[in-house]
């Protein structure tokens, strides 16, 4: 590596001044890249939490491709990763005239495999006319593409169910012994990938190569000097799911699908296949039936279907048996039998996995995992996942030699950063945090208003809306309303809807469901007096900015519900070794939460607006105090008159109040 300094890149007269429209220096920003600069010196391990137009893209990509040596960007999203990919990589690198060899990695599902796809049209059945349709044009689109992305497919819908017939899973490919593997557009991919200098992946795509690495399996990513993890607050959830196990009895469908394929292509004469494969479909459906109306996570010990469900699935492991034995005295004709028998013993080894854990359980006790179901319309899913991944992570930061970057808006609470250190296992992290560079005092108002009813008691919604139509009124629409629930978010719609009509306004009214996320942010964007209505997808990633989004309003302070397995679990861990989990791990969460939905209201130095936070624990209650501190430092008030003021002034009202516990 080569010694630099970073500082002068980022100067008024420095190369991304010159080189970038619109580019601003920012203190906050350089000393951002330095403990960047630092942490890839070590190398060392970094927590940085940086506020809203601090610019820490850039702050780590600086120093990243200056320092030299492969890097890896994670990201939380595929919108994030497309645009450092097409947007931010290149400008930089322009920038500073470095000769670096980008390359853009995606999960497999991503991509185009030619030998499913070619299947699926030979076959031709499809639910719909259109799907059918769909998956002659993802044909096409294979013959001219150079990367098999299907996000450049722009012919077929990302909803499209022919995705599913023209792209492949871990379980079903074939691997090198498929006729297409030189061809392959996933193997280009992780091959352009091994030869590039800046590798662009998201956090799903790399836990999935650390757990294939744990299992002994080839590595997706190459060997890197430097590993960033830019929105570094999703990273604590998804460990757990991928350091956990997961069985989808959709994988069973999918399997009994493909092995009823494989037999009318390779052994025509054996019909007892055919009829295996058909027993295995109906037994996957089977186990989402036993399981009745019930729908969302699902703890094993809430399960009113226990026996029912349990028979099920015994069942199903069973006719997986019949269907692997069958296929083992024919696989050596094609790869593609000898795939689906390898898939139904591993499937079956999952159930008969899971079954055999109840009476461990019930002989050890409590367990440092927790099993739960999510069922869905016609599937179920079983979770085994681990309550803790701090010492799994840490195993991973600790036995490489190689710089470890952890990055978001919302990592700390307050500036503590120990939550997020001790749920991922990086005690030795240097941590810091820059405030935001926006005036927010003068830019912003916070308003919490009074007499809000509890937010568990009947008609909380309404009155969430009731209090809200003053503040959306002052500013002519132009707001998000976001809601923890979906029956929240479409109940104060449709209140909202009743408002409108009311006082003869036709403002657009756009709900979270109805399009999709960009298609519903565009209208947002162009549409006068516009108001959406959204839950957790628009919290997040939600960038609009200038007055057009004047008002945030919040329903409730954005508590994980306690019913969730997963959260239960780690719950009653934590109280079981003498700690107290709502202060150390709910608070903690909802802070990180609340957050990023205050955090998308404020995108500019220009912008100007008013977060409304309904919950009224925000004041009334002691933990209130604790959130409060850690969101951004808006001046405060519970008054409406100062709401109306601040949009007919132009600015923030003098005479503005104090909430309880504002130090």
């Amino acid at each position: 590596m080569k010694p630099f300094e970073v500082a002068p890149y980022f100067g008024p007269e420095g190369p991304l001044a010159r080189a970038i429209p619109g580019y601003r220096h920012r203190p906050q920003q350089v000393e951002f890249a330095q403990a960047v600069q630092r942490a890839i010196e070590g190398p060392g391990v970094l927590i940085a939490e940086a506020g809203t137009g601090t610019g820490k893209t850039f702050a780590y990509l600086v120093p990243a491709l200056l320092a030299g040596g492969r890097v890896i960007v994670s990201t939380g999203t595929k919108n994030l990763q497309d645009q450092l990919f097409h947007r931010d990589l290149p400008r930089v690198r322009a920038a500073l005239g470095v000769p670096v060899d980008l390359a853009l990695l995606k999960g497999r599902s991503n991509y185009v495999c030619l030998h499913h796809m070619e299947i699926a049209a030979a076959e031709g059945q499809f639910g719909t006319r259109e799907e059918a349709s769909h998956i002659h044009k993802i044909k096409r689109f294979a013959k001219t593409t150079m990367t098999g992305d299907r996000a450049e497919c722009l012919d077929v819908p990302e909803t499209s169910g022919a995705w599913s017939r023209a792209t492949s899973t871990r379980e079903n490919c074939l691997g090198s012994a498929c006729k297409q593997y030189q061809e392959c557009f996933v193997m280009k991919a992780r091959k352009r990938a091994t030869e590039a200098d800046v590798v662009v992946v998201n956090h799903h795509l790399f836990f999935a190569d650390v757990v294939l690495r744990d299992e002994g399996a080839a590595d997706l990513l190459p060997a890197a000097n430097t590993v960033i993890f830019d929105e570094a607050h999703h990273l604590p959830d998804l460990a757990r799911l991928f350091f956990g196990q997961a069985f989808s009895t959709a994988q069973a469908v999918e399997l009994a699908r493909d092995a009823k394929l494989a037999a009318a292509m390779h052994a025509k004469e054996s019909p007892d296949l055919q009829d295996a494969a058909t027993a295995v479909d109906r037994g996957a459906r089977d186990v989402r039936i036993a399981l009745g109306k019930t729908g969302g996570r699902i703890p094993i010990a809430g399960l009113a279907t226990r026996s029912a469900f349990d028979g099920a699935l015994d069942a199903l492991a069973e006719r997986l048996s019949t269907l692997a034995r069958l296929l083992a005295a024919h696989e050596e004709r094609a790869e593609e039998l000898k795939n689906a028998r390898l898939r139904a013993e591993e499937f079956r080894g999952r159930i008969v996995e899971w079954r055999e854990a109840d009476g461990r359980e019930r002989e050890e006790g409590p367990v440092e995992t927790v099993r739960w179901l999510e069922a869905f319309a016609g599937t179920v899913v079983l979770y085994v996942t681990p309550l803790d991944v701090a010492a799994i992570f840490n195993a991973q930061v600790k036995d490489s030699k190689r710089a470890w970057i952890f990055t978001s808006a919302t990592l700390s609470v307050a500036g503590d950063f120990s939550h997020y250190q001790n749920e991922m296992g990086l005690a030795q992290a240097v941590t810091s945090s820059w405030p935001s560079p926006f005036d927010f005092a003068t830019q912003a108002l916070l308003y919490a208003p009074e007499g809000m009813p509890d937010p568990n008691s009947e008609g909380y919604t309404d009155a969430v809306v009731d209090a809200a139509w003053p503040v959306v009124e002052a500013s002519g629409g132009r707001a998000f309303l976001l809601f923890t629930s979906l029956r929240a978010m479409e109940r104060g719609c449709e209140r909202f809807k009743a408002k409108l009509e009311q006082a003869g306004l036709d403002w657009p009214v756009l709900l979270q469901g109805t399009g999709s996320k960009n298609e519903l942010l565009e209208r947002f964007r162009v549409s006068p007096h516009a108001v959406l209505f959204g839950s957790q997808s628009f919290w997040e990633g939600v960038d609009v900015k200038g007055e057009q989004l004047s008002v945030v309003v919040i329903d409730r302070l954005p508590f994980n519900p306690p019913d969730d397995p997963v959260l239960a679990a780690c719950l009653e861990r934590i109280n079981r070794a003498g700690g107290n989990a709502f202060m150390e791990y709910q608070v903690p969460r909802a802070v990180i939460a609340l957050k990023q939905g205050a955090g998308r209201l404020i995108r500019d130095e220009t912008d100007r607006g008013v977060l409304m936070i309904a919950d009224p624990r925000l004041t009334s209650k002691p933990y209130g105090r604790r959130i409060w501190r850690a969101l951004p430092p808006f001046r405060r008030t519970r008054a409406i008159a100062d709401v109306e003021a601040f949009f007919s002034s132009g600015t923030a009202a003098p005479g503005t109040a104090s909430l309880p516990g504002k130090t």
